[in-house]
């Protein structure tokens, strides 16, 4: 995971928000946004650990009960494995899921996290075998096919509201909620992420360019 995608990441994150961040670089960008930007940023793990600690008062059932279907998490941090262009993901099986080619290391919270917060950021390298038309299998939904897809499945959250990569940030059209490239890293061409797209990939109108990391974003990361 580069330095660029997990500071892209971490800074979309608010000073007083709750976050759940699954394992590795989701954890990562979480903290780093709590030990930067956001010190009231509370970051509880699927772990059931609080802000990188464990505590014996937050487990997964009260992950679960309390925080997630209480509506009391502003955003989910997730990883995947696969991500389609509605931004649905794939953390279980590649292939056929009878008849894997792959299995990969499963949903642990990331299904529940991906439909009670308020809205969800993904991280993934942006490599064309990750980002497919449709993910293999449906670990955690995001918009299946349409806006209106997850009102009607009483999902609770807005799902994903960016896919965080190594080459930039992808966002969902208001009117389709298909993915679209909003902004790419300093230095990263359009047609690089395009080549890593396994769809047509639209582009907005304006493509921004992400802040470099600065500094002490990258002093915090290593010190974590």
């Amino acid at each position: 995971m580069s330095d660029q995608m997990l500071v892209t990441a971490a800074r979309l994150l608010a000073d007083g928000e709750v976050c759940v961040a699954g394992p590795g670089p989701a954890r990562v960008a979480a903290l780093l946004a709590r030990t930067t930007h956001a010190p009231g940023l509370t970051v509880l793990g699927d772990d059931g650990t609080v802000d990188g600690v464990p505590a014996a008062t937050v487990g997964t059932a009260e992950l679960s009960a309390y925080w997630l279907q209480g509506g009391r998490v502003d955003v989910g941090l997730l990883t995947a494995d696969q991500v389609d262009a509605f931004g649905n993901v794939n953390t279980t099986v590649l292939g056929e899921y009878d008849e894997p080619t792959a299995r990969l290391g499963g949903a642990g919270a990331t299904a529940e996290i991906a439909a009670g917060a308020g809205r969800v950021v993904v991280l993934l390298p942006h490599r064309l075998p990750a980002f497919v038309e449709r993910v293999d299998f449906v670990t955690a939904p995001g918009v299946p096919s349409g806006p209106l897809d997850r009102a009607q499945a009483g999902l609770r959250g807005a799902g994903p509201v960016a896919v965080v990569t190594d080459l930039g940030v992808l966002r969902p059209d208001p009117a389709t909620g298909e993915l679209v490239l909003t902004e790419v890293h300093p230095g990263v061409p359009v047609d690089r992420v395009r080549a890593e797209t396994g769809w047509p990939l639209e582009v907005a109108d304006e493509v921004g360019v992400t802040a470099p990391a600065t500094a002490a974003e990258v002093a915090a990361l290593r010190a974590g």
